[in-house]
């Protein structure tokens, strides 16, 4: 199995909407997946509730069969229409993969 972790720190506000909007909008958008693309096999995604300095904004843990499965979801339309957005509200993104 492959897990897949991704934290995303936002902007303080993009596309006309405050940094928490935007949070709840990638939570509520990345959380439909579920059921739209068949090679998830777990989604969570959180929003920080403990602000600091370090602290990220969007927590994703996601898991899949293997690396071909990550894949298709990442190229996935709907995959694709949440990172369009992500893209234009985030200051930065770091990730982890790894196998168990």
């Amino acid at each position: 199995m492959l897990k897949h972790i991704v934290l995303f720190k936002l902007k303080p506000s993009a596309e006309g909407a405050d940094k928490e909007t935007n949070a709840r909008k990638i939570k509520a958008d990345l959380e439909a997946l579920k059921s739209r693309i068949p090679q998830i096999r777990h989604l969570e995604v959180g929003i920080n509730c403990i602000p600091g300095e370090a602290a990220y904004d969007v927590a994703i843990y996601s898991e899949f069969a293997n690396e071909a499965d990550l894949g298709a979801y990442a190229k996935h339309p709907e995959h694709m229409k949440i990172a369009e957005f992500v893209g234009k509200v985030r200051e930065s993104r770091v990730a982890v993969d790894y196998l168990v």
